[in-house]
């Protein structure tokens, strides 16, 4: 039986759940459970004033300006409480930037690591779903492959040029039938190996199927899987948490609880959300793309005319942030339309 740590567990209180007299020799269920409770109450603690504010969100009025964007049956809409509508600064290189204000010149302040900076994170996977909801809908010519070394590959130099010469032996097996447009997005794995996660878009062709054995050599560095997407009708958020979240484990939990990280259950399995973004390095690309994956156009208008775009849909998904930054405050709320589900 794993010996759990028995000086954590003597400075906290035993939660509800977690078996009397368990002691530093205990039953990996149990274990579980407390880890489980203690991430859930030093997230809701932390988190109290959002949770508030979500409940107390008295919506948008019919007049209040909006941003949609609309990505094919994807429609996304962002309020914003206070919004800037000119630059405050200018930047000068990569370490400075000019206040305009004020004429002073400041220091950006660099991250060490991506799970430093939320926001920065936040952006580039909302990239990542507008890339993907814009393009891709789980139609017949589309294939979303993963891509694995045999070793445990951890060089990101040497993932980025094994994919170059994968895509260039695809397009080139195909150069007489049909173009070929893909995004790539990198996920990687607790042991420090990396996987590509790959969704391509056979342009001129009706369906495609390739069998797993000709990608496979084609890839030449291990295994190829392809996983069917025609029953996802939100690709995007479906990749998105699969490549940011992970499933919560003994191994694992320590650092979800001291970072103050939410969970998720799907399934019957529960899942770190944000979990998988600390081992990304800083400066890391996350995703690459062709030059026919496009990013969806973004549209400010009255909310009034946003039921033009939705019709009778609903919103399926609704979340609202509020952000304090010393004298500044803002409160964001954002609603997600999937005209798939209109009907259902």
């Amino acid at each position: 039986m794993p010996r759990c740590a028995g000086a954590f567990f003597s400075r906290t209180p035993r939660p509800l759940g977690f078996p009397k007299g368990a002691g530093p020799q205990c039953q990996g269920s149990a274990l579980m459970t407390h880890y489980i409770n203690l991430i859930l109450v030093k997230h809701y603690e932390k988190n109290w004033g959002v949770m508030r504010l979500e409940k107390s969100f008295v919506g948008i009025k019919p007049d209040d300006l909006v941003t949609v964007t609309k990505m094919k049956h994807i429609v996304e809409l962002q309020y914003m409480e206070r919004k800037n509508t000119k630059c405050r600064i200018k930047k000068l290189d990569k370490d400075s930037y000019l206040v305009l204000e004020t004429g002073e010149v400041k220091e950006f302040e660099h991250i060490e690591n991506r799970k430093d900076s939320l926001n920065s994170l936040r952006q580039t996977f909302k990239k990542i779903r507008y890339l993907i909801n814009n393009n891709f809908e789980g139609k017949p010519n589309e294939l979303h492959c993963t891509l694995t070394y045999r070793e445990n590959m951890t060089d990101t130099k040497r993932l980025y040029a094994d994919l170059d010469k994968f895509i260039k032996r695809l397009k080139y097996k195909y150069k007489d039938k049909t173009t070929i447009d893909y995004l790539n997005v990198v996920e990687p794995q607790g042991r420090g190996a990396w996987h590509c996660h790959l969704l391509l878009r056979f342009n001129d062709l009706d369906a495609i199927f390739i069998e797993n054995e000709v990608l496979r050599d084609l890839w030449g560095h291990g295994f190829v899987t392809v996983r069917s997407l025609k029953d996802i009708d939100n690709i995007g958020a479906y990749l998105s948490a699969y490549l940011s979240d992970i499933e919560l484990n003994d191994t694992n939990a320590i650092h979800a609880i001291l970072n103050e990280m939410p969970i998720k259950e799907v399934d019957g399995k529960k899942y770190i959300k944000g979990g998988r973004l600390h081992m990304y390095p800083p400066g890391m690309n996350l995703f690459r793309k062709s030059k026919g994956i496009e990013y969806p156009e973004r549209k400010d208008m009255r909310y009034k005319n946003v039921k033009k775009i939705v019709g009778s849909a609903q919103p399926h998904y609704e979340k609202t942030y509020h952000i304090e930054n010393e004298d500044f405050q803002n409160t964001i709320h954002y609603e997600q339309y999937n005209l798939k589900r209109t009907h259902m």
